[in-house]
């Protein structure tokens, strides 16, 4: 038996895209390792993240020869990338980074039953969708493989200013997040609250505007392993809002009687409540919530301080050594 190389596609991208870094940050992480791995385009000269080591190497599609004893490693919104592999009797895996596109790409008359592929998740949320959504049949546990944040950048630090200030992304459900916002302005006025849009930042930008914001809004669904909200808690922000399904892999209520409550499974954390969550597109309960989000500012004390070290901790567990532990635990368990 040859050595297993690994050989990861990396999807086409025009503009910044988390699943994409997190391909990277995996491919850095096994290639500063000591083992083979491949990043595989299709196409040349897409957007590329910065601050990463950016060591592995990185191959053309057309150069890529597989082996049965390789491994093929593919995002979930792309089976028809799946094809060398399956015809090289290469072990075919599909890491599911967002839940939502697991039946999306999927040509017709073609189902995951039929394809002798193995599944990894980006987030405990997201395995508990494969194993109930394809039907509970065994090996459907997929190991998880999480993204990590670096903390160099994301964290706490600089001056708040005196008026509350919220930070959102206008991109993730803008008519949402403008539904919020006039909800909360009607019921608390337009001065209640400073807005502040994230848009054409980079890391170290988004960095520096959440420092100097004191609560995130949370407008983004469907989600694998959202990082923002970790971004956010990271540089010191109280997060309130959606959660994308995944996630309640990291979100724990801080409402002391939630108006809404996940009904699958949690794991279990070090830490205590770290936002104020609600269900995805309840417009109204995200507007009560940032409400009441500002009041717990207002009011500041313990309990803001237990919210706010909670955010710290579960950013913590998301630190980007921690993701290459997992990354390795996972590949010495392949």
């Amino acid at each position: 038996m040859g050595l297993m190389k690994t050989f990861i596609f990396l999807p086409p991208a025009s503009k910044p895209v988390g699943g994409v870094t997190v391909l990277r940050q995996m491919a850095d992480i096994l290639h500063q390792s000591g083992r083979e791995v491949f990043l595989v385009e299709r196409e040349s000269g897409g957007w590329k993240p910065e601050g990463l080591a950016d060591a592995a190497p990185v191959i053309a599609w057309a150069d890529m020869r597989l082996t049965p004893d390789d491994l093929w490693f593919v995002p979930e919104g792309w089976p028809n990338a799946l094809s060398p592999g399956l015809e090289a009797g290469a072990r075919c895996a599909c890491y599911v980074q967002n839940w939502a596109y697991l039946y999306s790409a999927l040509p017709p008359a073609v189902s995951w039953h039929q394809l002798p592929v193995s599944f990894f998740a980006v987030s405990d949320p997201v395995a508990h969708f494969i194993r109930l959504s394809l039907g509970e049949r065994p090996g459907l546990d997929a190991p998880i493989l999480r993204p990590g944040i670096d903390r160099a950048i994301f964290h706490p630090g600089g001056t708040k200013g005196s008026r509350p200030t919220v930070a959102y992304m206008p991109r993730k459900n803008k008519a949402l997040a403008a539904q919020i916002r006039a909800v909360f302005e009607h019921r608390n006025g337009p001065d209640a609250l400073r807005w502040r849009p994230l848009e054409g930042l980079d890391a170290y930008g988004v960095a520096e505007a959440l420092r100097s914001s004191h609560l995130f809004l949370m407008t983004g669904f469907p989600e694998g392993c959202p990082l923002p909200p970790l971004e956010a808690m990271a540089c010191g922000c109280l997060p309130v809002g959606f959660t994308g399904l995944g996630g309640w892999d990291y979100m724990r209520q801080a409402q002391a009687a939630p108006r809404f409550t996940p009904w699958w499974p949690l794991r279990e954390v070090a830490w205590g409540g770290n936002g104020l969550w609600c269900a995805d597109g309840d417009v109204l309960d995200a507007a009560l919530c940032l409400e009441e989000a500002v009041g717990l500012l207002r009011t500041g004390g313990p309990e803001l301080d237990a919210v706010l070290d909670a955010g710290q901790e579960t950013a913590n567990a998301y630190a980007t050594d921690e993701q290459r532990k997992s990354v390795l635990a996972v590949w010495d368990a392949l």
